[in-house]
């Protein structure tokens, strides 16, 4: 099938002027970041000091998650999550059970709290819906902040930056035999490290290709296009596989890597091994078992029962002709001549 190319402004930009239009068009501003953290810290707020639960329900604490959280944020485009883990949740199976009327709970507690310094809106949401989406509002702003409430079951507790998390807790997660990828808001905190410890550079890039995904996306509103963390996790194998030394970074090479890659989903078969190892454990042969799936396969590297590449053929045949366009256009091209990509193979070994 032929799908009609874009024509985004990004296509005109040259390759060797891309870091300097992701700083100037792409970056958040100082108060677009000052709005985004001031709705989050109001919920927050809120949450721990105001929000009236049942008796035994109470916040243990809230995550920052999204790219607010991973600090990949584009300008006017605040994708926020908040986790909020509460004490009720004692299982993942606790989880399940409750959390349709957790979320009907906060819902009642935000209906009522207008106040003089912002509003809140909520929006309508089916029955069954594992979040609740608010529209936040300061008085003084324009825009709004849009932030999703998602509760989670708090299996990792207090964690560092270097944290590893014992097998045991994977094993748990795997026999609660969930949805794949249904509890991955208990790692959230794992995710948002796995990216946040991105140098600078890879950073940008990470907002480059979310903002080529995000004009495709718009444009092609009838498709249901792979999840935009499976590319986030692709760029940085990319990186990874392609470049460490950050000084040796090249935005435009890691750009047309990424492309390159997307044209080749057929071959796709990445995961790391950061939290969680493919020795012969429980948690080691399952991945096995998903690594085996059809391809795309992108393991979480938080979450070793999610394939964040998996999406229909079709939404993936889409985004390799919009790769492949965009590998003509002049931000992938230096000289009139293709920009060769870094040397990456498109699949881990087993």
């Amino acid at each position: 099938m032929e799908y009609p190319a874009e024509r985004m402004e990004l296509y005109s930009i040259s390759s060797k002027s891309l870091d300097g239009y992701i700083g100037k068009n792409l970056h958040p501003s100082k108060e677009f970041q000052e709005n985004v953290c001031d709705a989050v810290n109001k919920i927050c707020s809120f949450l721990k000091e105001n929000c009236k639960l049942d008796k035994d329900t109470s916040v243990i604490k809230t995550i920052k998650a999204g790219s607010t959280g991973k600090g990949t944020t584009l300008d006017m485009s605040s994708d926020v999550d908040l986790v909020i883990f509460f004490s009720c949740f004692s299982s993942f199976q606790d989880q399940v059970e409750k959390r349709e009327r957790v979320i009907e709970e906060i819902e009642k507690n935000f209906n009522s709290i207008q106040t003089i310094a912002f509003k809140v809106d909520i929006s309508p949401r089916k029955k069954g819906t594992r979040s609740l989406q608010l529209q936040i509002q300061a008085k003084n702003k324009t825009e709004l902040v849009e932030v999703d409430l998602l509760p989670a079951y708090d299996v990792l507790g207090q964690i560092t930056f270097t944290y590893v998390p014992p097998t045991k807790i994977y094993i748990e997660l795997i026999e609660a035999n969930g949805q794949p990828g249904e509890f991955n808001t208990s790692f959230t905190e794992l995710q948002r490290n796995f990216v946040k410890r991105c140098p600078a550079k890879l950073k940008d890039l990470l907002r480059l290709v979310k903002h080529w995904y995000k004009e495709i996306k718009q444009s092609s509103m009838s498709f249901k296009l792979p999840p935009k963390f499976a590319l986030e996790l692709l760029t940085i194998y990319a990186w990874e596989e392609g470049t460490r030394k950050e000084q040796q970074f090249n935005t435009a090479e890691g750009f047309c890597t990424v492309m390159k890659l997307i044209t080749r989903y057929q071959d796709l078969c990445l995961y790391w091994t950061k939290y969680y190892s493919l020795d012969n454990s429980k948690v080691g042969l399952h991945v096995k078992g998903k690594l085996k799936e059809s391809r795309p396969v992108i393991i979480d590297p938080a979450d070793p029962t999610a394939n964040v590449a998996k999406a229909n053929m079709e939404a993936w045949d889409l985004l390799a002709q919009k790769a492949s366009h965009c590998l003509t256009q002049s931000c992938c091209m230096k000289d009139d001549q293709p920009i060769k990509p870094w040397n990456v193979q498109v699949g881990n070994q087993v």
